[in-house]
């Protein structure tokens, strides 16, 4: 049985732990309100790039002139998948969930050829043990994540889908809903994978050609869904952080009490035995 000194060190120890704990998640909270804003601000651009994108797709295609390479629908037999993991841990089964989901994605395409693109340490560390070749990894970026970041990335998505040694672009991440719920998402962006829409598309009036604005829209479309991405999932990282700190710091409060109460109990058992013998001696004496 530990004696009243142990556990007096091993009820400090916890507290020390818990103080830590405490402080990681208000560090966490800080960061997520930035990173949410940074979210919320750049999910419209995000949106309406897309939208505009699926009428001008619609508008292309019925085009019998265009010979866009961005439609034409090929067989996915070379696939890139960008992998946004993050850089640490400690955030409960953030991480896992991620790996979890880059592993069944790798069964869903179990016959075609996968590219790894590893953004974040977790995600590069955990294919690296399993010798999986990794073609790019980019560490370090998500503590402050750039436009510029994302646009050196989605740029050589777009190289090689162009020069024909990918047949699709996805993108796996977790999307930010609130600070309880991060939901793991799959993105197509090449070649353009758009929702059908139950309203018919816009009639606009293009001064260029459908197909030389998508030209030039497509580029910039990757660079968005890959910065929306590395937001999202900073943000879901932040969010998941500060739960499983909070989390921590709640168990340790309930170690903290059982501790507590457990040295009581030996300290009044120790108590009690010193009584009984201070009695047995002075009973033994005057006899």
């Amino acid at each position: 049985m530990p004696s009243v000194l142990d556990l007096r060190r091993r009820i400090r120890s916890v507290k020390n732990t818990r103080q830590i704990t405490r402080a990681m998640k208000m560090v966490s909270a800080a960061k997520l309100r930035r990173a949410q804003d940074r979210v919320i601000a750049a999910r419209p651009y995000a949106n309406m790039m897309r939208e505009m994108l699926g009428n001008l797709t619609a508008a292309a295609a019925s085009d019998p002139n265009s010979d866009s390479p961005w439609l034409a629908q090929r067989e996915l037999k070379r696939v890139d998948l960008l992998l946004i993991t993050s850089d640490t841990g400690l955030a409960g089964a953030f991480n896992s969930n991620l790996l979890k989901g880059a592993v069944k994605f790798f069964e869903d395409y179990a016959g075609a050829k996968v590219t790894l693109t590893a953004i974040g340490r977790k995600g590069r560390d955990f294919y690296r043990r399993r010798n999986y070749p990794i073609a790019a990894e980019h560490i370090n970026i998500l503590n402050r994540p750039t436009y510029k970041d994302a646009a050196e990335i989605a740029k050589e998505a777009i190289r090689r889908y162009r020069d024909g040694e990918t047949d699709g672009v996805f993108i796996l991440n977790n999307e930010f809903k609130s600070v309880m719920t991060q939901k793991l998402s799959v993105l197509q962006v090449l070649p353009i994978a758009l929702e059908k829409s139950a309203e018919p598309p816009k009639d606009y009036i293009y001064e260029q050609s459908p197909a030389e604005m998508l030209e030039s829209l497509i580029p910039r479309y990757v660079e968005v869904a890959v910065y929306r991405a590395m937001l999202e999932t900073v943000a879901s990282y932040q969010a998941a952080r500060m739960t499983a700190m909070d989390t921590a710091s709640s168990n340790a409060k309930d170690v903290i009490d059982s501790l507590t109460l457990h040295m009581n109990r030996v300290r009044q058992a120790a108590i009690t035995k010193e009584i009984i013998e201070v009695v047995s001696g002075a009973a033994s004496a005057a006899e």
